[in-house]
């Protein structure tokens, strides 16, 4: 089998099921596992760090927010909860950490295929790409026509 377990890094805004729905059909019709995970970032992350005040309150809210979206929108997958994960930090290193541990063979991440000072910035499906555990697909969102 050429892949057995998918894993599929979502934001879980409305735009990433069509990574789903990628991920979905390519582990159906690859009879592999598919596991969903979600990273969270630390609020001090977003903020460069300096931030004089204790986020640890707002950071659980994000946290358990993002758990409730994760139930509703793994729930139109019709996935488990043992397939589901959420994980707390830098997405590029969760998502492999997860793939590491989880011994996926392939993961699944959107892509804006951004040009420009965004590409020489990188974004999160070019990092996962770098360093990864096992083979990344890269679903192109915001496909014009």
């Amino acid at each position: 089998m050429l892949y057995k377990h998918v894993l599929v890094a979502v934001d879980l805004i409305e735009e990433c099921r069509a990574v789903a729905d990628h991920a979905m059909q390519l582990a159906n019709a690859l009879n592999a596992k598919l596991s969903l995970l979600h990273v969270v970032e630390p609020l001090a992350m977003a903020y460069g760090g300096d931030v004089p005040m204790d986020l640890s309150m707002l950071q659980q809210q994000q946290f358990e927010q993002a758990k409730e979206r994760m139930q509703l929108f793994a729930a139109d997958y019709g996935l488990p909860e043992e397939q589901l994960q959420i994980a707390f930090g830098q997405p590029r290193q969760e998502i492999h950490r997860v793939a590491t541990e989880q011994a996926c063979d392939l993961i699944v991440v959107g892509s804006h295929g951004r040009h420009g000072l965004a590409l020489l910035l990188g974004s999160t499906a070019n990092d996962v790409l770098h360093g990864a555990p096992c083979d990344v697909i890269a679903v192109r969102l915001g496909k014009k026509g």
